[in-house]
């Protein structure tokens, strides 16, 4: 091309570069090296214990850095009357620590922690404690006014997280078919394109609007206070939403222009260099504020997930794209072979990237064979699984007929011309038609392949809001202990019912340090409205089936108002099995059972 025809590229086209070069920062400046979502790891004081003084504070230990909000911690005293603390706080230079100060004088009894704080991965997470002080009392644990989550703002979160990850798909797919597949017309892709856009820009300013009550378990009515909008503007997760929100107005702004006004300032390798940066930074906005961004290996597991979120794009946006075009390609003309032939190619390589990065994200996720199993993570990952391999069959008919089609076009019939004794010969014939490929069949298996790509993506949007299977078998042989540093402690709780009025209830049961060797136990039980409950009986055993070992009776007694045993041995390592006799009077018992991991 001469120098006079070439033209800068526009000034406008260089922010998704710029904001491509900051997300890096962004998204590693505040990872932290741990488990995605924060589990509980310790507190102090521990989760039942008594003490002989009131604490200076409660101090709660994570295995990640947390967020803390402006009612991150509620403490109620023995008559259930919350008590004013102080500000909540990290511990000096730990950032994986919240705590709150607590009034000089305490009254003797029991006092309830409802704690909230957001993981590093955007996640908030809740929960709540005990502790007494001088000796415990029989009073019930405060309800948390507002309730744990609010209903309303989390299935407003979950639907606006779940039409964007639409939408990105079909934003980025229609893209990414339009570069590669070259349709014979891209006009028809316009509507699709521009409803993409749209209701992406629309969900990411309600993700942005939610962001503040969804993390304090808010009304959603509460989402336009100044307050709200300003602090999420502070976070990374509200901070990556306007990245993204920048990068769609530029998208749109490109989008809008007159062909020829794109064609003119833009030639065809630079437009999809510029694209491929857009498509990349948009979908860093999502990996830099999801599970990828706090976990080990923080910098492969985001390079992993921008891939993993691009290739769906590609595979299913562009799967989308493929049936609007089937819908408005006139009948007599058809669709050109090398269209669903290069479409075929592109859902190929996806689907290899899909297998390796989601091999590197499912095992960085579960952290164990058992997770799978045996976590809300590992289920949802297994139907996952299961959805993916429907859309792979689907994926291989429509395959079968696209190979039939192209060979039918790279191969036409040719007529033989009888020649003639004599005299001049006769005009050559025209070719007839290729065999008749049957399209609807091919229309049929791309549509069940959106069919189960819609159900892949929901089912995606869910992970991404479970607590992983490594983090969620790490809280189960995690408890709370004193100090850091120190082994910690396995609780466990049990709910029972004997079937009797009042016979309703969970037991906690606490095995310090929860390892091979001498072991303390403690069970507290807990009746139907939340607060300690006396019963006449309990009895604690805990047997090994894979070594047909026991059961072995741990011999709790009453402690008043609480049942221990001073010394247990647990032999060996493994899953035990913790079965629970609770009686609530002469005549009305029952015996609940639990697993309980055991390690050296």
């Amino acid at each position: 091309m001469p120098s006079a025809t070439r033209r800068p590229l526009p000034a406008l086209l260089l922010l998704p570069a710029l904001l491509l070069g900051l997300l890096p920062g962004l998204v590693l400046g505040t990872a932290a090296p741990a488990s995605a979502h924060a589990v509980l790891r310790a507190t102090d004081p521990a989760d039942g214990t008594v003490l002989r003084t009131a604490p200076r504070h409660v101090t709660l230990t994570f295995t990640e850095s947390v967020g803390l909000l402006t009612d991150s911690f509620r403490v109620y005293d023995p008559r259930n009357h919350r008590l004013r603390t102080g500000p909540a706080g990290h511990a000096p230079g730990r950032s994986d620590t919240a705590r709150v100060s607590l009034p000089a004088r305490a009254a003797t009894g029991t006092y309830t922690v409802a704690w909230r704080v957001v993981s590093a991965d955007s996640h908030p997470v809740s929960g709540a404690l005990t502790f007494s002080v001088g000796k415990r009392t029989a009073t019930p644990a405060a309800p948390p006014p507002d309730g744990t989550e609010n209903g309303a703002t989390t299935a407003l979160h979950t639907i606006a997280r779940y039409l964007a990850y639409l939408s990105l798909a079909l934003l980025l797919g229609t893209a990414a078919f339009v570069a590669y597949c070259r349709p014979p017309t891209t006009a028809h892709l316009r509507a699709p394109a521009l409803a993409a856009t749209v209701t992406l820009v629309l969900s990411t300013g309600a993700l942005y609007l939610l962001r503040a009550p969804y993390e304090e378990a808010a009304s959603p009515a509460t989402a336009l206070r100044l307050s709200a909008l300003t602090h999420t503007a502070t976070t990374r997760p509200g901070q990556l939403l306007l990245v993204r929100l920048a990068l769609l107005s530029l998208a749109a702004a490109i989008f809008a222009a007159p062909p020829r006004i794109r064609r003119a300032r833009l030639p065809r390798r630079a437009g999809l260099a510029a694209a491929a940066v857009l498509a990349v930074a948009l979908s860093l906005t999502w990996s830099a504020s999801d599970h990828a961004s706090a976990g080990i290996q923080v910098p492969a597991a985001i390079v992993s997930s921008t891939l993993h979120l691009l290739a769906m794009a590609a595979w299913l946006g562009g799967l989308a794209a493929l049936l609007w075009t089937f819908r408005h390609t006139p009948a007599p003309a058809g669709l050109p072979a090398s269209v669903p032939a290069r479409f075929s190619r592109l859902a190929a390589a996806s689907v290899t990237v899909l297998t390796l990065t989601g091999v590197y994200q499912s095992w960085r996720g579960l952290g164990s064979w058992q997770a799978l199993t045996d976590t809300t993570y590992g289920r949802t990952l297994l139907a996952k699984l299961a959805a993916v391999a429907a859309l792979l069959l689907a994926a291989a008919c429509s395959r079968t007929w696209t190979a039939r089609l192209t060979r039918a076009a790279a191969a036409p019939v040719r007529q033989r011309v009888p020649e003639p004794a004599t005299g001049p010969p006769l005009p050559l014939l025209p070719p007839e038609p290729p065999p008749a490929v049957p399209l609807h069949l091919l229309r049929r298996s791309v549509l069940a392949e959106a069919m189960a790509a819609v159900l892949v993506l929901a089912l995606t949007t869910l992970l991404t809001s479970t607590v992983p299977g490594r983090a969620a078998t790490g809280s189960v042989s995690s408890g709370a202990q004193a100090t850091a540093g120190i082994p910690t402690a396995s609780v466990i709780t049990i709910p029972f019912d004997t079937g009797a009025p009042g016979g309703r209830g969970t037991v906690q049961i606490t095995l310090d340090p929860g390892r091979v060797g001498t072991n303390s136990v403690q069970a507290v039980i807990y009746g139907s409205d939340g607060g300690l409950s006396a019963v006449p009986g309990l009895r604690l055993t805990l047997t090994l089936p894979s070594r047909h070992l026991g059961p072995l009776d741990t011999r709790v007694t009453d402690r008043g108002g609480y049942w221990s045993a001073p010394s247990f041995t647990l032999p060996l390592p493994g899953t035990w099995t913790m079965k629970a006799t609770v009686r609530v009077s002469d005549l009305d018992q029952v015996t609940v059972s639990a697993p309980l991991r055991v390690t050296r």
